[in-house]
């Protein structure tokens, strides 16, 4: 039997995924039967990778709680991406740091994302993309802005990218363990930026974002000194 509190949270998860799935609704168009929606993670830190995800989604029955991946604690994200990978048409795209570099984050923004789309085992009709992004792809799609918190493919494209990225930045973690990467995942945190201060750069690092190339000149100057 569950309690009050639990009821009245249920039924906003309920209502919620309702109005997300709606938006979907409101936004296919007769004839389209395989939407699917973008999202990224890993536009910011300083390290790793750019992951995109791409979902189609399934049976939603079983996804109350769906919601925009930043609101959301970790052992959410985990359950819903457990139940997303059942249900949900997935498709993962990956850009490492070393092309982050050399096209720059909103490119490998964009290639990330038609990688994802691309990688989904079936071609979607239309695409939902967070943000005001044009992805180089013969698909019809259109760019949401805050589309995480307004279209049930996005945010459950937005757990996927998310929890996926998460699991690479503990992966990388194991090799480069001075960074903390498994704590912060990448993001410029005070005691990241430390590390940076005190070990210089590693190889998963974005040496083209500013603090990172701050630390390769301070890193330079104490070996030439």
């Amino acid at each position: 039997m569950s309690l009050p509190g639990q009821s009245t949270r249920k039924a906003l998860a309920e209502a919620r995924l309702t109005e997300l799935l709606r938006f979907d609704g409101e936004e296919r168009r007769p004839g389209q039967s395989w939407l699917a929606g973008v999202d990224e993670a890993g536009r910011g830190p300083l390290a790793g990778p750019v992951v995109a995800a791409a979902v189609i989604l399934g049976p939603t029955e079983d996804l109350a709680g769906l919601n925009d991946s930043k609101k959301m604690s970790r052992p959410q994200r985990e359950g819903l991406f457990s139940k997303l990978s059942r249900t949900a048409l997935i498709g993962i795209g990956l850009v490492d740091e070393s092309l982050i570099d050399a096209i720059n984050i909103y490119e490998a923004t964009r290639l990330a994302m038609k990688r994802a789309v691309m990688a989904l085992p079936h071609t979607p009709d239309c695409l939902l993309i967070d943000g005001p992004i044009k992805l180089d792809l013969p698909v019809l799609q259109k760019g949401i802005a805050g589309g995480d918190r307004k279209s049930a493919s996005i945010a459950a494209a937005s757990i996927v990218a998310k929890v996926f990225r998460d699991r690479k930045m503990e992966e990388l973690h194991a090799f480069y363990p001075a960074y903390a990467f498994d704590k912060h995942k990448g993001y410029g945190t005070p005691d990241h930026l430390e590390a940076l201060k005190v070990f210089g750069p590693c190889p998963a690092h974005r040496r083209s974002f500013s603090p990172v190339e701050a630390a390769v000149r301070e890193t330079a100057g104490s070996f030439s000194s």
